[in-house]
């Protein structure tokens, strides 16, 4: 059992140690975002060859993976590959001064394989419990993490062709799903993962998959996702209104202005 995990965390060590040269080299951390999902698939293929039975519900979830992680992966991909370093990593870039490659590897890449091998509980956890029939947990599960992913793919698609249009610039999106929502992407990526979740809740010690949607829920809300986008418009009144009246997460209906 140990020597698995082991053998898991360094295959991402690995994995991420070589994207943090590739930053290095082309001056970009953003890299890290394009290769999130691409650590997790990593993680599927590793079980795949490792595991001595691979079950209905394993091919299930290696799928579900898969799909979030190619849209996830092409999508932050092509919205940046012709721009400048996301503003967090700058900022952080020019925070760290002099020592910006070791922060860089510390704080970046090495938080990013550790926070990534732990969210993959749901994946692991395969190798350590024998596969039974799909129930209908498995089903609740897919139905959820169907529902997240779209709400995902739908909310970034808005985004953007808001962002595409030349007559939007310096302004944020406020319609469509965003109208429901300050962050419905990611609302959608938090249930995908509950998702994902109650696929594995079937096998044995399954109910220690909850550590994933847990710290993805938590690192949205409270750590690297809402707050650092929304200390982008601290200052801006437009956003502090829309702050007022939208849900920050769950889509809900707007507040009338008061």
């Amino acid at each position: 059992m140990i020597q698995h995990l082991l053998y898991a965390g360094l295959s991402l060590l690995i994995y991420f140690t070589l994207l943090f040269f590739l930053a290095i080299f082309r001056k970009n951390n953003a890299i890290a975002d394009v290769v999130w999902g691409s650590g997790f698939v990593l993680l599927v293929l590793y079980q795949y060859v490792t595991m001595s039975q691979v079950g209905v519900r394993f091919i299930l979830l290696s799928i579900m993976i898969f799909i979030w992680a190619f849209r996830l992966s092409l999508y932050i991909f092509l919205r940046s590959r012709k721009q400048a370093e996301d503003f967090r990593y700058a900022a952080w870039r020019k925070q760290w001064g002099k020592n910006w490659i070791l922060y860089s590897y510390v704080k970046v890449f090495l938080i990013q394989a550790i926070f990534l091998f732990i969210i993959s509980a749901p994946i692991l956890i395969f190798y350590f419990s024998s596969n039974s029939a799909l129930n209908w947990l498995d089903f609740v599960g897919f139905f959820i993490w169907s529902l997240g992913f779209i709400l995902e793919s739908v909310s970034d698609f808005q985004k953007n062709r808001f962002r595409k249009d030349s007559s939007n610039k310096g302004k944020f999106i406020q319609s469509g799903l965003w109208r429901y929502s300050r962050h419905p992407n990611y609302f959608g990526e938090s249930l995908l993962w509950w998702g994902i979740f109650l696929v594995s809740l079937s096998l044995k010690n399954g109910i220690y998959a909850i550590i994933s949607p847990i710290i993805i829920t938590f690192l949205l809300t409270k750590v690297s996702g809402i707050p650092l986008l929304e200390k982008k418009y601290e200052n801006n009144p437009e956003y502090s209104e829309y702050k007022n009246r939208t849900s920050a997460f769950v889509p809900w209906v707007r507040k009338d202005r008061g």
